[in-house]
C-alpha cells in the first residue's frame, strides 16, 4: 500500500480544538505510508488540540487556509473536535476547499464533527455519510443520506462516527490506495 501513496500529497484541515487522537493517529499512519501530509488552518504556526475534556498538545501548521488550493492536494483529510470544526465552519476557504474535492471526486475521509463540513456546500445532496448525532441535521438539511454504521463509505467519501479512529485511519489508507484519482496522478 504504501507505494501507491508515495510522495501522495495530502491535506488535512484542522483549527484550534481538533481531536488530538484523530489528528495524530491519520497523520502518522499516512506519513508511515509514505504520504506528503500537510496540516492546513486558519491559524498560523501553531493549532492547539483537545484532547478529552482539555486542551492538548499544539501542533505545527504547514499552511494558511487561505492560501490553500485543493488543486495543490489529491485527499483531503477532516478530523473531529467540535472547537476546531465550529472555526472552520466560520471560514469561507473551508467551504471552498471541501467543494474543490466534492466537485473533483478526490478522496475525502472525515471523522466525528468533521463530517459536519460536507454540508457546508450543499454538494453532498444524495451522498450517504454517517456522523455522530450533533451533526446530522446540518447534513440532512443539504440534502445528504444518513447510515448509523461507524463508517460509510460513498465513492470517493469515507465517514465515520468516532470518536475512536482505528478503524477510520484503517479504511482511510485503504480507500486512498484504491482511489483511481490516486493511481491516475501516479
Amino acid at each position: 500500500m504504501s507505494s501507491s501513496l508515495a510522495g501522495k500529497p495530502v491535506a488535512i484541515l484542522v483549527a484550534n480544538g481538533v481531536d488530538e487522537p484523530q489528528l495524530t493517529e491519520i497523520q502518522r499512519a499516512l506519513t508511515r505510508a509514505g504520504a506528503t501530509v500537510r496540516t492546513i488552518a486558519p491559524e498560523q504556526g501553531l493549532v492547539n488540540s483537545w484532547h478529552g475534556d482539555s486542551w492538548g498538545h499544539y501542533y505545527p501548521v504547514d499552511g494558511a487556509i487561505n492560501e490553500a488550493l485543493g488543486s495543490d492536494f489529491e485527499v483531503l483529510v477532516l478530523p473531529g473536535g467540535q472547537r476546531g470544526i465550529d472555526k472552520l465552519k466560520e471560514n469561507l476557504h473551508t467551504r471552498r476547499i471541501v467543494n474543490h474535492f466534492l466537485d473533483a471526486g478526490k478522496p475525502i475521509s472525515a471523522i466525528g464533527e468533521g463530517v459536519a463540513l460536507l454540508a457546508l456546500g450543499a454538494r453532498i445532496g444524495g451522498r450517504t455519510v454517517t456522523a455522530p448525532q450533533a451533526q446530522r441535521a446540518d447534513l440532512l438539511a443539504a440534502g445528504a443520506e444518513i447510515d448509523d454504521d461507524a463508517t460509510s463509505v460513498d465513492g470517493n467519501i469515507l465517514t465515520a462516527q468516532g470518536p475512536a479512529p482505528q478503524a477510520w485511519v484503517e479504511e482511510t489508507l485503504q480507500m486512498v490506495a484504491d482511489s483511481d484519482v490516486i493511481r491516475r496522478a501516479a
